[in-house]
This record gives C-alpha cells, sequence and structure tokens, in this order.
C-alpha cells in the first residue's frame, strides 16, 4: 500500500487518534493484515505500520541466526518500543502514551504518508523540517534520482563498466 499525504489531527485526552477515512478505507484485512504497528522513528516521529507490512520487515531481518551487532541494536530498540494496536468502531487508534512521550507529541499532531508507513509528528517541528527540505528540493530530488538509477545493488550500468 502505498500511503501519501499530510494530515492535521489532535490526539485526544485518551490517546486515540483518528486515522483519516481515505486511509482506512484502502486498509484490506486480507492484505495488510489486523490492526497497526506503532514504532519509534527517528526525528522525533512515530512510525505506523500496517501489522503485514511490519511482520514482513520483521520476517526479512532473520535472515541471518547471528546478527550484526547493528542489527540486534535495531531489532532491541525497534521491537521492544513497538506495540500493535487495533482500529476501533469510529477509525482511531490508540496511541500509548509513552511512545507520544518519546516523540515529544502532544494533542497536535500531523500525519504524514510516507511510501509504505506512515508518520505521526509534531506539527511545528515538521513544518520547519519541510520547509527546510522545500528549500533543497531540486538537489534531494537529483541525489533520489541517481540512487534510483543505481538499483538496490548501490552501483549504476556506468559503474559497471
Amino acid at each position: 500500500m502505498l500511503f501519501t499525504g499530510e494530515y492535521e489531527h489532535t490526539v485526544d485526552a485518551k490517546g486515540r487518534l483518528a486515522i483519516p477515512s481515505e486511509i482506512r478505507s484502502r486498509l484490506d484485512p486480507a492484505v495488510h493484515g489486523r490492526g497497526l504497528y506503532l514504532a519509534p522513528g527517528p526525528s522525533d516521529a512515530l512510525w505506523i505500520w500496517p501489522a503485514k507490512t511490519f511482520e514482513q520487515m520483521a520476517a526479512a531481518s532473520e535472515a541471518s541466526l547471528l546478527p550484526d551487532e547493528d542489527m540486534l541494536e535495531f531489532e532491541e530498540l525497534l521491537y521492544s518500543q513497538s506495540t500493535h494496536v487495533d482500529l476501533d468502531s469510529a477509525g482511531r487508534i490508540r496511541v500509548p502514551e509513552r511512545l507520544l512521550n518519546l516523540a515529544q507529541l502532544e494533542s497536535n499532531v500531523v500525519l504524514l504518508g510516507v511510501k509504505d508507513h506512515l508518520e505521526l509528528r509534531d506539527p511545528q517541528r515538521w513544518g520547519r523540517q519541510r520547509d527546510e527540505r522545500l528549500a533543497k528540493q531540486a538537489d534531494i530530488m537529483i541525489r533520489a534520482r541517481r540512487a534510483m538509477r543505481r538499483g538496490p545493488g548501490g552501483m549504476s550500468e556506468t559503474d559497471t563498466k
């Protein structure tokens, strides 16, 4: 599922966040699993993954029985701080207070669609980051296009000749 867009929302006093109907309507339990996983992300963000996407990501990291130190550190931090949540009948999820505190989020939040996941961020911090990135948009797009041409192996056709 491709997540896009930017949505201003609030987290209510019970820690509930409404997932926009245009996102909910595209979540198919047979394809995406039941519920969502919340995980800490970089830049004071909470990342929100469809259940099956998060579980597939976890399975993919199990390729080695003996992970290196970086992978072990990443897994300990990510999975110990993550939580599974279900959508209620009103399309809301409950965001645990410990995760809101970890990401320094209060009641006003912005929900971003970022390709394969959603990100929950502070609107003021995100506004500043977005403006900084928009000022560098041309450079960011050129670097991204170069990376896409290189492909998953990191080398372009000209690198191999």
